[in-house]
């Protein structure tokens, strides 16, 4: 999605807001709530050559225009065609206008770009690459860097067929379930509501793990959790999720999240 394109989706969300879209780009979100531009890449063939843009190239720019990590993970069990994902953080949507602007001006980011952009547009990489813009959940508002051990990574899409179901399902996780996460062993790294992409009206979150057996565990833990079968029941929340797209991924070397 082109950067005109985010723009025009983030002043649909301001006006959803009720706010005007100069206010929704200077002052949102206003509660320090970060905002998270999201990339999957569908490669034509090995990640190699992107992998080294990213490692040498668009990190190292990000980290100097202010971002301090950027996370990219490639799919647990080598999917075919390979894929690539990447999260960059921002403090707000300014942040992230701020940011793009900064890149467009770092000559040593121009210069490390060289031989990517030299690549043949007969050949190019990869197939496609789609991106969502996403805002903090009230109830976590920052990122949690997954600890050390915690390699396998949960990446977890919840679709819902109208707005207020999606509202309904981030108020769910706001005034319940977030708790419920965190004693059943649900390690949470980032919770986005998507304001700009695929698919909307979707939430994106990620969980972390030190294996595919925690996971499971884990998971049982949740769903046995007598808090969960209470709230899960409430009719406030019934019918908010019509699609659940669940992938599980991997850091790759270079991943600083």
């Amino acid at each position: 999605m082109k950067r005109r394109q985010f723009v025009s989706s983030a002043a649909l969300a301001a006006a959803a807001l009720g706010t005007t879209p100069s206010a929704f780009a200077k002052n949102n979100p206003p509660t320090g709530k970060q905002v998270y531009e999201f990339r999957e890449y569908e490669m034509r063939r090995s990640t190699a050559e992107v992998d080294k843009w990213l490692s040498t190239a668009l990190i190292p720019a990000l980290n100097r225009a202010g971002v301090p990590q950027v996370g990219v993970w490639s799919e647990w069990g080598k999917s075919e065609p390979p894929k690539l994902y990447v999260l960059i953080p921002y403090t707000s949507l300014q942040n992230w206008m701020d940011v793009t602007t900064k890149l467009k001006a770092d000559a040593a980011y121009q210069t490390a770009s060289q031989a990517y952009n030299a690549i043949p547009a007969t050949n190019p990489p990869y197939e496609r690459f789609s991106t969502s813009l996403l805002i903090a959940f009230d109830g976590m508002p920052q990122l949690k860097l997954p600890a050390k051990t915690q390699r396998f990574l949960e990446l977890r899409k919840y679709e819902s067929y109208n707005d207020d179901a999606a509202t309904r399902k981030i108020a769910m996780f706001n005034k319940e379930e977030f708790p419920i996460f965190d004693r059943s062993g649900l390690h949470s790294v980032f919770f986005g509501q998507t304001i700009a992409g695929e698919g909307m009206p979707n939430l994106i979150y990620m969980i972390g793990f030190d294996s595919i057996d925690e996971r499971d565990a884990n998971w049982k833990k949740f769903l046995d959790d007598p808090d969960w079968k209470r709230v899960s029941a409430l009719p406030e929340y019934a019918n908010t999720v019509s699609k659940i797209v669940k992938t599980y991924l991997e850091p790759t070397p270079y991943s600083q999240i």
